[in-house]
């Protein structure tokens, strides 16, 4: 059955599908010349309307400037005669009243609407008149920088200097043009996490804020620069940015400037009242605060200095008569929770006490002032326990900070007056580490879980943390839109192609939308701030390395494999940069071109940097050439930011391209917090060295040789253990298994490698090492001996021999075996796409989410608001294989992050073999993750982008069928391992086995 939601989505695409595109180049039949033969309309406004409304009517004169050349004049009149663009509001211009009054202008279809807008070309007193109107102010403005987007003006024309195409003509197709009605009613972004990036480059920029003592405070001109470019994205809502920085102080016109552009402004999740947490401090000291109490934030211990203080802010949204969303309830001060304990008694006499307020300083029914209570971290235990704010207050459900929901609405409750809402992460600073470089996002996860939000009914508000918000464009665009109008998983790729286009132009747009795509697949693996932490271990025994790669150096030569793509990407887009129009290259480097190359580049210098440790553990003298390019890596890091900074826009960035990002976790040089911390002394961020530091050896004299091999971190002759290659099979999907022959000396020596038999090959089987030689290892099928066959490879140089062992696993395999995937190397590893059979069951089925998978697409349950099934009984999907193996097996199942959102317990699957009873696994019991503790689990699931949950069974040797089926409806299954004996450490686990 089709959801009311899908219903809505449907028509609302068919209508802007229609109405994407309404602006040509070209005059047509019914069409509104906007610019013509060098002459352009007149705009008209009214100066009775909305400020923010004739605000916009400035910005569209500019706009049409930009594109044409030609500007046009800006009215606050009807002039005598001749075509004009009205842009006007109901109920707030009379122009366009007088048009609805006498019939010109029918607007049944948005009026009485929420920031609905209407284009439209009418005529009255024989001319013609393009109006621009809307439900209210907002619609209006939505519908005016509607047409800037259309005649070629991206939002980011200012934030990314995105240059606009020159136009001779613009033409304003007939017809009516909507936007239609947002789905979310607050959509906003919070500015958030901003030093040290956005903190410096800001102040320097726009100069000082206004607050005695405090510089480092945005002033109304930055934020006019974001609020305008929030319009343009038809977002609403603003949380200020907080780190040392209290908006209504930074500047006195803050608030007004919100007022003026028609922003709804907010406080984050930490501030009630309208007030920022850096109110308090810079006021409050130990012992005094301005209201005559003991400074302490602490409502048990100093309630009526808190009441006072959030009095005042309510009194000052009354008098500055800003439009605002109130955030209530409280934590504890510096994003903390509570310091007097977590009673559910003590947050309910906090909420009943903020509606006191209210109700006191403004005189009106509390239930009539927009409301917020935001769920985050500590605080989604009060609702979990029961406790529950007035039912006009919107329920703000978070999600873990890595962008996985939390919670979400149980739908068998009646619904809030206030409804629920969201608060989603594109910016990270917490345990277990910062993420504030670069767009970290994948758009299939954002999808999926703005999705999941959409259709259990959470509509009332979304805000997203956007950190710096310069840096997270294409996620907080996407979030944006998603907000407005959710769209289908199949219009993504086109969503990335048209953010694209509309910054660089269609020529390129499906090439740079397909390089944009593959960088937050890859990205999403890991985030690059945790490139030196490997986690091991399980349960409570999670350890922590801060001076090591998370991708395996010996095993599936994964650390190769995961920098070689990334170096394939970032010379992809390089070549890319070569065809980028002049006019587009600023643009193209800031939002493409420095996050892709920086990206690629520290992946290359932590190959390089692991590598090298590793090496020089084992004496090989090539460990000095890789410390060396580590440091040429840490150099193009610094020179990449340097152009950031002083190169593009002609130094319009200087100072915003200093987030640190290699330094994380150096305890020795900034503290006991650094290994989640951004790498800071005193809250100042410290500029980057490479850690851990590189190594550099001393050869030995002469010549001496060492050998290495694949799926080992040992070497010989120095070890007493056998030299034993990884297996070779006909069905292996593994790299070829290789040998280096190293030099430790500072002399060049020769060297051979002979296999015993002549159907087991070694390319190169001789040569002359320098510092290294690199061989590989294969077999002939065609004469390989059926069984298991142990080959003996000598290996001498240097007055040494060394004998590694192939080990050749070439099984008879019956014609009825040869079907799926086949078992290798001691394990089969299926990517989860890849099923044999999808079986649905009441219209619910396991559905692909191309690129939600840390190696490929994931798999989910639609629709998502489908009940849970009895294990056994619901949707399936089926895995052919044949294994050569029997007793037990372990099934790995690699699943999305993900919290138990619904209100049942737990998160769960099913795993079953053949006919055998499914085994019924609770997601969250098993890997022991809480997001609300934060606890090593979580820290470790959330820096892997991947649960990793085990199940056991026992087989004999032959085909079966893995059955992998829903239970509940909101688990992602990116991957699946059945590990036979075989299976090595690794982060993304072993490359797809071959099937038949």
């Amino acid at each position: 059955m089709i959801s009311s939601l899908a219903r809505r989505n449907f028509l609302q695409l068919m209508a802007a599908l229609a109405v994407s595109e309404y602006v040509s180049t070209r005059g047509g039949s019914g069409s509104f010349p906007l610019v013509s033969k060098g002459k352009a309309t007149t705009l008209v406004v009214s100066g009775a309307d909305h400020p923010g409304v004739v605000r916009v009517a400035g910005d569209l004169q500019a706009d049409v400037e930009r594109v044409t050349g030609v500007k046009p004049a800006l009215v606050n009149a009807l002039p005598a005669d001749g075509d004009v663009v009205l842009i006007g509001s109901l109920g707030r211009s009379p122009l366009v009243d007088s048009l609805v009054a006498a019939g010109r202008l029918d607007v049944k279809g948005i009026a009485g609407k929420w920031e609905t807008s209407l284009t439209e070309t009418v005529r009255t007193g024989g001319r013609r008149v393009l109006v621009i109107t809307g439900s209210d102010p907002r619609g209006t403005i939505y519908g005016t920088y509607d047409l800037s987007r259309n005649i070629g003006v991206s939002p980011w024309y200012w934030w990314d200097d995105v240059p606009v195409e020159h136009r001779d003509e613009l033409h304003v197709q007939a017809g009516r043009h909507s936007l239609g009605t947002p789905f979310v009613k607050y959509r906003g972004i919070f500015v958030n996490d901003e030093n040290p990036a956005l903190g410096t480059w800001a102040p320097r920029y726009f100069g000082p804020g206004k607050a005695p003592g405090h510089p480092g405070g945005f002033n109304h001109l930055f934020w006019e620069k974001v609020f305008e470019t929030l319009l343009r994205l038809k977002g609403n809502y603003v949380w200020p940015a907080v780190w040392g920085r209290a908006f209504a102080e930074d500047d006195p016109l803050n608030h007004a400037t919100a007022k003026r552009y028609g922003i709804v402004m907010g406080t984050s999740h930490e501030a009630p009242m309208m007030r920022g947490i850096e109110e308090w401090n810079r006021h409050a000291t130990a012992g005094h605060d301005p209201y005559g109490g003991t400074g302490e934030w602490s409502f048990r211990r100093n309630p009526d200095a808190i009441r006072a203080y959030w009095a005042d802010g309510i009194k000052r949204m009354m008098d500055e008569d800003f439009e605002g969303v109130v955030t209530v309830g409280m934590r504890g001060n510096g994003d903390t929770q509570l310091p007097d304990g977590d009673s559910i008694e003590l947050m309910q006499s906090i909420l009943t006490a903020e509606q006191e307020v209210l109700a006191r300083v403004t005189g009106r029914d509390p239930a009539s002032i927009p409301q917020v209570w935001t769920l985050y971290k500590e605080v989604l235990r009060y609702w979990d326990k029961g406790l529950r704010p007035p039912d006009h207050v919107t329920v703000v459900f978070p999600d873990d900070n890595w962008g996985n929901l939390c919670r979400l609405p149980d739908r068998s409750l009646p619904p809030r007056a206030g409804g629920y809402g969201l608060y989603y992460h594109f910016d990270y600073v917490g345990g277990g580490r910062c993420y504030k470089w670069v767009d970290t996002s994948v758009l299939a996860n954002v999808w999926e879980q703005l999705d999941q939000a959409a259709q259990y009914g959470v509509s009332r508000l979304w805000v997203a943390n956007v950190g710096d918000f310069k840096g997270n464009e294409l996620p907080a665009q996407f979030f944006l839109d998603q907000a407005w109008r959710p769209m289908p998983l199949e219009q993504v790729p086109q969503w990335e192609r048209d953010f694209a286009a509309r910054n660089f132009g269609r020529r390129l747009a499906a090439e740079i939308a397909e390089v944009l795509h593959t960088y937050g697949t890859l990205q999403a693996r890991r985030k690059p701030e945790l490139l030196n932490r490997r986690i091991t271990g399980e349960g409570t025994a999670i350890v922590y390395d801060d001076k090591m790669t998370p991708f395996s150096l010996v095993h599936y030569r994964e650390l190769d494999r995961v920098t070689e793509e990334w170096r394939r990407l970032g010379e992809r887009v390089s070549r890319l940069a070569e065809r980028v129009p002049q006019s587009c290259q600023d643009a193209f480097f800031e939002l493409v071109l420095y996050p892709v190359k920086a990206t690629a580049n520290l992946y290359e210098l932590r190959h390089a940097e692991f590598t090298n440790l590793f090496y020089a553990q084992q004496g090989r003298v090539l460990a000095n050439d890789l410390a060396a390019t580590t440091e040429a890596r840490f150099a193009d890091d610094l020179a990449l930011a340097e152009r950031f900074n002083t190169g593009i826009a002609g130094g319009k960035w200087q100072g915003f391209q200093t987030q640190p990002h290699i330094d994380y976790g150096d305890v020795d040089r900034y503290g006991p917090n650094a290994p989640w911390q951004q790498p800071e002394k005193d809250n100042v961020a410290l500029p980057d060295v490479i850690f851990p530091a590189v190594r550099r050896i001393t050869p030995v004299s002469g010549a001496e040789m060492g050998v290495a091999i694949d799926g080992s971190e040992q070497w010989w002759p120095s070890s007493s253990d056998a030299a034993v290659l990884p297996e070779l099979s006909p069905f292996s999907s593994q790299p070829a298994p290789f040998v280096d022959v190293f030099n430790r000396g500072t002399e060049p020596f020769g060297c051979t490698l002979r296999a015993e038999v002549p159907w087991l090959m070694v390319r190169p089987s001789s040569g002359r090492v320098d510092k290294q030689l690199r061989t590989t290892v294969s077999v002939d099928w065609s004469r390989a001996p059926k069984g298991t066959t142990r080959v003996p490879i000598v290996v001498t140089g240097a007055g040494r021999t060394v004998t590694v062992e192939a080990v050749v696993r070439n099984p008879e395999v019956p014609r009825a075996w040869r079907q799926g995937f086949m078992e290798a190397n001691g394990y089969v590893s299926i990517e989860a796409e890849h099923h044999s059979a999808n079986i649905a069951v009441d219209g619910v089925r396991w559905r692909r989410i191309p690129g939600i998978g840390r190696t490929g697409a994931g798999l989910k349950p639609f629709p998502v608001t489908a009940a849970p099934r009895e294990p056994g009984r619901g949707p399936r999907l089926e895995y052919r294989m044949t294994l050569f193996t029997s007793g037990e097996v372990t099934v790995w199942a690699y699943l999305s992050p993900r919290a138990g959102v619904l209100p049942t317990p737990g998160l769960r699957y099913a795993v079953s073999f053949d006919d055998e009873t499914p085994q019924v696994v609770d997601v969250i019991k098993a890997s022991g993750a809480d997001h609300s503790l934060m606890n090593r689990q979580w820290e470790r699931i959330t820096s892997d982008n991947v649960n990793r949950i085990a199940t056991r069974h026992v087989l004999t040797p032959g085909p079966h069928v893995l059955r992998f089926w829903m239970v509940d409806p909101t688990v992602v299954v990116q991957k699946l391992v059945v590990d036979t004996g075989g299976l090595r450490p690794s982060y993304l686990g072993p490359p797809e086995s071959t099937r038949l």
